[in-house]
């Protein structure tokens, strides 16, 4: 390989990156923060996918998808009440975009 690879400097959000609009690239930043922490509980609690799902508040297949990645399928409002029932304290800061 001789030919130098071009880099370009992605902005900080993936979803921005890929081409969604400014207002849906930052929600689903936060959905796939939400789900990345709710899914490490998972895996560290040592739990089945049933125990873990009942403790969340959801079904297995619900659990699983969130597991998988289905992004489309948890609003951020599920989201946080997920977190909080894994008893995490989800906090929103709200700062001038740069």
């Amino acid at each position: 390989m001789t030919e130098k690879l071009k880099r370009t400097r992605g902005s900080g959000n993936v979803f921005l990156d890929l081409g969604f609009d400014k207002e849906e690239a930052e929600n689903l930043k936060l959905r796939a923060k939400l789900m990345m922490r709710i899914e490490d509980y998972y895996r560290r609690s040592g739990l089945t996918q049933a125990d873990a799902a009942k403790r969340l508040g959801l079904a297995q297949p619900r659990l699983n998808a969130l597991l998988k990645g289905r992004i489309g399928l948890f609003s951020l409002d599920a989201l946080v009440n997920m977190a909080s029932r894994a008893g995490m304290r989800v906090e929103l800061r709200v700062k001038k975009a740069a």
